[in-house]
């Protein structure tokens, strides 16, 4: 997606269409290198494949949701800067999507059945975030990238021991994420008034319940 051509209404339309089509449908390539593919793929049992395929899941839900969030705040940042960085984040949030999907077939698992309904809200927030302002926009982005490293930070804790992929896969999207949110802020970000950063959380911790078993 190209960051610095002026986009038309209708061709904004069309690649963010498009961008929802490769991301839920598609296989969306990578940038960079797997981070995981230099670690030794150790057998998994049953149970320790479920669980690190459930929190696979839930972390391929999550860059979904990035995407989404990300290309709708994006479609109307009043500033190009704004959306020069938004689109930026996105493209790194593809490698965690092309990541996350990748593992999750060497688990022989596979993403949420529910990834079109993801996407289509987390674009609806998305709109909604960037209609505010660019401040508030980009205090959005900070609040998703603390709570995404926070969940993050609770799936390394608990990823079966043995798991050096998985592992490191989360913990250069843990870095990506805290990246993020840091530029967000210097770039002028607002904090979010209560109870947004309450309410996003309990979103948050719904998607995953449902996305580590659907």
């Amino acid at each position: 997606m190209n960051a610095t051509r002026t986009l038309s209404p209708l061709d904004r339309l069309l690649a963010d269409a498009q961008n929802a089509l490769d991301t839920i449908a598609g296989a969306p390539r990578a940038a960079r290198p797997n981070p995981g593919a230099t670690e030794a793929d150790v057998v998994l049992d049953d149970a320790e494949r479920r669980h690190a395929a459930g929190l696979m899941r839930i972390n391929h839900v999550g860059e979904v949701c990035a995407q989404a969030l990300y290309v709708g705040q994006a479609a109307v940042a009043r500033d190009a800067r704004t959306r020069a960085q938004l689109l930026a984040a996105a493209q790194e949030e593809t490698d965690h999507l092309a990541w996350c999907a990748d593992r999750l077939r060497e688990l022989d698992s596979r993403p949420s059945l529910l990834n079109p309904l993801w996407y289509a809200g987390s674009y609806a927030i998305g709109l909604a975030a960037g209609l505010r302002g660019d401040g508030w926009n980009l205090g959005f982005v900070v609040e998703t990238e603390r709570q995404v490293e926070a969940h993050l930070n609770e799936h390394l804790e608990t990823l079966p021991p043995a798991d050096a992929r998985s592992r490191a896969i989360l913990t250069v999207m843990k870095d990506d994420e805290i990246r993020h949110a840091d530029h967000a802020e210097a770039a002028g970000a607002k904090v979010l008034p209560p109870p947004i950063p309450t309410l996003m959380a309990a979103a948050s911790k719904l998607m995953k319940a449902v996305a580590y078993r659907v």
